[in-house]
């Protein structure tokens, strides 16, 4: 238990930056900005689909159903492909929290080299998976590659710093809160139950302790800042920082989930090269790290987190603790509860119209997944209303529209669907 506070002590102002950083993201940079530019079979709609997918604050998850929707509003396979290796990576929440943890020189690398394989993932579609029809996007098209109509976004600043509180310290908390949550408790059983001198059998055989950490992150869920915690309690365990940067590479951009979806909406090559692209870019910067850069670069930030857990913790800290904890129940249990409760009350109930029909959606996991599953829905013609609930798996549609159209459109973004 006190190896878990000491993280939370260490991380939680970070975070708390993070998350401000990836609300005023999503509510300041129009979402058009992000799929304006993928359309086209070529280097540079796959430079842009990198670039784009770094910063982003999206979790493992919800990048899935905003890679979909840019696939089928004209994005080619390879910007896709950069889209969703680049983005579950990283992002400016991630990014501010490593640096919390592991140093300013695994914070620089860990984005530079999601960006590398990015490149290297869309590249590799390009050049060998030839079936591919992209379509090019227009000016006029106003679709947000985050999930939201662009139209409907605050026009007044306060307002705007509003949405963008409460998308970082809600909605992003909502999505990879439970996830921190089970990272640092993670890391609180590694330190306390793995011996010391595990690693010590993998010393000399680096290849081997990155193949063992490949074959458990690959199917495993974690997202970028989960992720974080686990990597600094291998390290004090004897892992060495490049195969702890080979978790932190692919971990987050591959689980069963998105191996699921990619395999069924752009095809097993593209699934196979996607992958093929994450393990080898993984293995190298591995191998980078543990041998071509200063190894003291890389050990600097965990060894001053663990003489800080003997100094002692700032009040500063302890209070932006005890502000974070705050803000996770909040997200995670009462406001949760109360969107849950909001939902059944008002749309399905008092909405029971001979036009209201119900659906239920697998595949949701966070607040990305729920808005780009609505997104879809009132893009089908004839549907006048739409709402679903994310913990219910529950669609709530209203319009003329067929069941077959509506399960169609939840398809083509990587969900399963069936009306009720």
């Amino acid at each position: 238990m006190q190896e878990i506070i000491h993280l939370v002590n260490e991380m939680s102002p970070y975070l708390l930056l993070g998350f401000l950083l990836a609300g005023l993201m999503h509510v300041f940079i129009p979402g058009v900005v992000y799929h304006r530019y993928l359309s086209g079979k070529n280097f540079r709609s796959v430079l842009y689909g990198a670039l784009f997918g770094v910063p982003l604050p999206l979790c493992s998850c919800g990048v899935i159903p905003t890679a979909m929707s840019l696939r089928k509003e004209g994005a080619s396979k390879g910007a896709t492909t950069a889209f969703l290796i680049a983005t579950p990576e990283t992002g400016v929440d991630s990014i501010i929290a490593t640096y919390s943890l592991l140093g300013l020189p695994f914070a620089i690398l860990r984005p530079i080299a999601a960006f590398c394989n990015a490149l290297l993932g869309g590249w590799l579609i390009n050049r060998f998976d030839k079936d591919d029809k992209a379509t090019s996007v227009t000016e006029a098209d106003t679709h947000c590659s985050c999930g939201c109509d662009t139209a409907a976004k605050p026009t007044t600043f306060w307002k705007k710093m509003r949405n963008a509180l409460k998308f970082g310290y809600v909605d992003m908390m909502q999505d990879i809160g439970k996830w921190l949550v089970i990272g640092l408790i993670i890391a609180g059983l590694i330190t306390v139950c793995v011996p010391d001198d595990f690693f010590a059998l993998f010393r000399g055989n680096t290849q081997l302790s990155m193949l063992l950490v490949l074959c458990i992150a690959i199917p495993m869920y974690i997202c970028a800042t989960g992720s974080i915690p686990i990597a600094v309690a291998l390290i004090m365990k004897g892992l060495t920082p490049g195969a702890a940067l080979v978790l932190l590479m692919a971990g987050p951009a591959c689980n069963m989930a998105s191996i699921l979806v990619i395999n069924k909406v752009m095809g097993r090559k593209t699934l196979i090269l996607y992958l093929t692209s994450i393990i080898a870019m993984a293995i190298f910067w591995g191998h980078v790290v543990d041998y071509i850069l200063p190894m003291e670069w890389f050990q600097t930030g965990v060894l001053k987190a663990t003489c800080c857990h003997t100094e002692g913790t700032s009040w500063f800290r302890i209070v932006c603790s005890i502000v974070l904890a705050l803000l996770l129940i909040n997200a995670l249990f009462i406001s949760k509860t109360r969107k849950h409760k909001h939902h059944h009350d008002h749309n399905c109930s008092t909405n029971n119209t001979l036009e209201m029909k119900k659906y239920n959606i697998e595949g949701m996991n966070c607040n990305h997944c729920r808005t780009a599953a609505e997104k879809a829905i009132l893009g089908v013609p004839g549907v006048t209303s739409a709402t679903v609930d994310l913990e219910s798996k529950e669609a709530c549609v209203e319009g003329t529209a067929t069941p077959e159209d509506i399960c169609k459109a939840i398809e083509e973004i990587g969900f399963t669907c069936h009306s009720k």
